[in-house]
Order: C-alpha cells, then structure tokens, then sequence
C-alpha cells in the first residue's frame, strides 16, 4: 500500500487522498480580459511530465485540507509534501518541478 505524508496528519494510506491537479496553477485575475483560447489552456492545459511533477491533493478521509507534493510519475515516489503556500524544498530537481 502507498503512504502518502500529509503534513498536517502525518503518514496515512493512499486511498485517504484525492488528486487534486497540477499544483502552483495561478488563476487570472477576474478583471483580466482572456481570450477564449487563453481560458481554456488555463482550464484545461496541465504539464504532463515524465519524473519529478509538483501536485496538488487533498487528505479528504483525515484532515480535509489541501496540500502540495512532489512526486516522480515515472516510479510513483512520493519526494516530498508541503503545505499550500509554503515554497518547495529547496532540493534542485523539487524547484524545477514546481516552475
């Protein structure tokens, strides 16, 4: 079984936690004029990459909040977890994932 750390819990297993996307996504401002090619790569366009990728997810059978990980796709490893807001590790290949 995969354990993921939620940094508020601590360590649970996988199925406590929903994905929640790519994490470090900005919305446009509401008062930003987008076209519509603008707003639907920003809803729908997400980096698909192969390694280390900077997400977001959500302990929704524990604590319920919100938190970001780096995660290599290709092996499923879990590098690290951080709260929202909080910069990425400051390990070189995390800071890359979360540009």
């Amino acid at each position: 079984m995969l354990l993921i750390q939620c940094p508020y819990c601590g360590e649970r297993p996988e199925p406590e936690f929903v994905y929640g996307g790519q994490a470090h996504r900005a919305r446009p401002p509401p008062n930003a004029e987008l076209g519509t090619q603008d707003w639907a790569d920003y809803l729908y366009r997400r980096d698909n990459t192969r390694g280390v990728h900077a997400e977001r997810w959500r302990h929704t059978h524990g604590c319920g909040r919100f938190f970001n990980a780096l995660r290599d796709t290709t092996t499923d490893h879990f590098i690290a977890t951080y709260k929202i807001g909080a910069p990425p590790p400051a390990d070189s290949s995390a800071r890359k994932a979360a540009r």
